[in-house]
């Protein structure tokens, strides 16, 4: 579906989200395509001056450095006013002002882009109006559930954006091409050469004033659950036809419906852990417990590791470990493909002290083989060498590329309904036993690898 959209109605257009990176992205968009006119109307519940509204835009804009005749008339016609959008009255008069088609962008926590959902409930949006929303999608997968059945009454699937910035266009088609355009990797994309994928995303960040949503949320439910699931089904996805939104997001959700926590046990196949104070590059953070906001009855994590299986013939017996964690002492954003130990060594050559891993390392995209080969010196020792490459960065910012779908009418880059119901049914087992008590919450010095008796992945 191709569509044209002259309106950008961003709600809660006031808040950090929008300013740190929705604004940057969409300078830099406009500043590539000076051709695009697009009327942008922010609307949310502090009250911002048009003077204010206008400093805002200029200084996101002057992040991305972001110019150009586009830009210019953006400035010119854009406007903020101060709404409740979980009311349908306040939500006629913005569409009012929209003109021509509009994307409406829920730049608002989970909850409250439900109520204003239930406002839209009574409004008759335009032809071809494009929703994108960000993650979580619900907070289970009943209620993930429920907000697809919600937003089924207002659009079609395809004009529905679950935004996953993770999943820029050109880390995509990077991961594709690397897999696809190389006959060298596809033939061994499975479990009868590889051993083990691990998918990391360490941070060195703390909590950095985020409690009022990760406090409630954790590492589980902010990484895993979302983005990096999401990353694991691009890498272990069966050949796609064509790169076309239903090819792609068809491809993504069979290894997906495969997917289950390892042996079925959360308990032996998920880990979990908390950072304490501690000091990342001559930075003191304190004890997570200590931070502004966080509740200690919640029990949050910060730290989660997951093992997964993908039971279908490619993958069955190959775990998929999936890791992210906040307050580490090196950041890691990186998947892992660990292959199989060769079946023979020729007697007189040295013991292989690693197999061949490949490492493709996300933001920026690269890529490192290392291969074992004959080392200098002695012709018989064996050796390890890496194959370094980077993968192009990219016409645009993340959210760029996520604006860009949602401009053209493209969800090629979103999530589907469906999927987005079935990631929180994959973690959910994981989930209870967290609740339960099953699994420890296990103690890391802010500036570690983690728990000290966790094993390393990768």
């Amino acid at each position: 579906m191709t569509v044209s959209i002259s309106t950008l109605l961003v709600l809660g257009a006031s808040g950090d989200m929008a300013s740190r990176l929705l604004l940057p992205a969409l300078g830099q968009l406009l500043t590539e395509h000076p051709e695009r006119q697009l009327r942008l109307i922010g609307a949310g519940s502090d009250d911002v001056s048009h003077q204010d509204w206008i400093a805002r835009i200029t200084a996101s804009f002057a992040a991305a450095d972001a110019k150009g005749s586009a830009i210019k008339n953006l400035l010119a016609s854009t406007v903020y006013h101060r709404a409740d959008v979980t009311v349908t009255a306040e939500m006629k008069r913005l569409l009012a002002e929209c003109e021509g088609t509009p994307a409406i962008y829920f730049a608002l926590p989970p909850a409250v882009t439900t109520l204003v959902c239930d406002a839209l409930a009574s409004v008759d949006l335009p032809a071809g109006t494009q929703l994108a929303l960000e993650k979580p999608f619900g907070a289970d997968e009943e209620s993930a559930a429920d907000l697809n059945a919600q937003l089924a009454k207002l659009v079609t699937e395809e004009q529905i954006h679950r935004v996953d910035h993770f999943l820029g266009l050109s880390t995509v088609l990077n991961l594709l091409g690397l897999r696809f355009a190389n006959r060298i990797f596809e033939p061994l994309w499975n479990s009868e050469h590889i051993k083990r994928v691990d998918i990391v995303y360490d941070e060195e960040l703390g909590l950095e004033g985020r409690a009022g949503y990760y406090d409630h949320a954790g590492a589980l439910v902010d990484m895993i659950q979302s983005h990096l699931l999401q990353v694991m089904s691009i890498f272990a996805m069966e050949p796609p036809a064509t790169l076309g939104a239903a090819d792609l997001r068809d491809a993504k959700g069979i290894v997906l419906r495969a997917t289950r926590v390892r042996g079925g046990s959360a308990k032996r196949s998920s880990r979990r852990g908390r950072y304490t104070a501690g000091t990342i590059e001559g930075r003191k953070l304190p004890d997570y417990l200590d931070e502004p906001g966080v509740e200690a009855s919640n029990g949050t994590e910060t730290l989660a590791e997951v093992t997964f299986e993908i039971d279908n013939w490619r993958w069955k017996g190959v775990p998929f470990t999936l890791r992210s964690g906040k307050a580490l002492g090196v950041r890691r954003r990186e998947i892992v493909v660990t292959f199989k130990d060769v079946p023979h060594l020729p007697t007189g050559l040295t013991e292989l002290e690693k197999p061949t891993i490949l490492r493709i390392l996300l933001a920026p995209d690269e890529m490192s083989l290392e291969l074992n080969i004959n080392g200098p010196g002695d012709p018989y020792n064996i050796g390890r060498v890496n194959l370094d490459a980077s993968f192009g960065p990219g016409q645009f910012l993340a959210y760029g590329e996520v604006l860009e779908g949602i401009l053209e009418g493209d969800p090629s880059l979103s999530v589907r309904g469906d999927t987005a119901k079935q990631c929180w049914h994959i973690v959910a087992p994981v989930l209870k036993a967290w609740k339960d008590g099953k699994v420890p919450l296990e103690d890391y010095p802010a500036g570690s690898r983690g728990p000290q008796d966790w094993p390393s992945l990768g």
